[in-house]
């Protein structure tokens, strides 16, 4: 009786996500396209209206992904994102008039078929659901060390090998949007945990409200960080490629991340 309430959670987690996918691929073109507007008239795409209509999507795009991760593991939310590579090349390829090579669409058909493996045989329900095991598990001395990681590696790819190869390799912007969703989408599950007991007016809201705004912080600051990096990448490179690696270096940031702080996969 206990596993009642699981499914319809589950189900609106894959269909927030499944949208969300489809937004998110439309949205990295419909930037590229406003960006290639702005320098064709010698401006800043910053006051293209056609980038900042792919930027609200993007927003959009990101509200729906973060009630995804809050209504499903993340394990089961990350690989359904291998949507968004078919439906932003196929934008592409008509807005941006991108090519698309017989590799390119296998790489999209071999994407899809990861994430529909992953997607079967993923726990469809969390594994933690009080601020309590939250706390716990964000004091784990492997998550932490973890953690201290990926921030060595962000700090050495912003400060040191950006500014001198990331307008040649794309691997180096996209390595530091996608190092960030280590932080990004264990946040965004936090945040959902904590917020109803850090606003309830009990004895534990003080501590839940310290760990909430703590959580809202990373988010916030890794959000902004990763929006600044793929308008870097995008007006460097072409959007079926930035997609498409991303999507496979974030999935995996992400499921290694969460793998260690909320342990889902032990509930298969």
């Amino acid at each position: 009786m206990e596993e009642i309430g699981e499914p319809p959670l589950s189900t609106l987690g894959v269909s927030l996500a499944v949208a969300s996918s489809l937004v998110n691929g439309a949205t990295f073109v419909v930037q590229k396209r406003g960006m290639l507007r702005a320098r064709l008239r010698g401006t800043s795409y910053l006051i293209d209206i056609v980038w900042w209509a792919g930027t609200i999507a993007m927003v959009i795009g990101q509200i729906m992904n973060f009630l995804a991760y809050n209504a499903a593991p993340a394990v089961l939310v990350a690989p359904l994102g291998a949507l968004s590579i078919p439906f932003g090349s196929i934008l592409a390829s008509y807005l941006l008039k991108e090519k698309l090579n017989i590799l390119g669409k296998v790489g999209c058909v071999l994407s899809c078929a990861g994430s529909i493996v992953l997607t079967i045989h993923s726990p469809k329900s969390n594994s933690v659901t009080s601020h309590v095991e939250l706390e716990e598990k964000l004091t784990d001395p492997v998550f932490l060390g973890y953690l201290c990681i990926i921030l060595l590696m962000l700090f050495l790819l912003i400060s040191w090998i950006a500014p001198a190869h990331g307008a040649t390799n794309i691997l180096v912007y996209i390595s530091i949007c996608s190092l960030l969703g280590s932080f990004t989408v264990p946040s965004s599950k936090g945040i959902g945990l904590v917020a109803q007991d850090a606003f309830s007016g009990s004895p534990s809201s003080a501590r839940a409200m310290y760990i909430f705004l703590v959580l809202l912080t990373v988010l916030g600051c890794s959000i902004l960080i990763q929006f600044i990096y793929i308008n870097k990448a995008l007006e460097r490179f072409d959007t079926c490629v930035f997609g498409a690696i991303y999507y496979v270096m974030f999935t995996l940031s992400v499921l290694l991340a969460t793998a260690l702080l909320f342990q889902e996969w032990s509930k298969i």
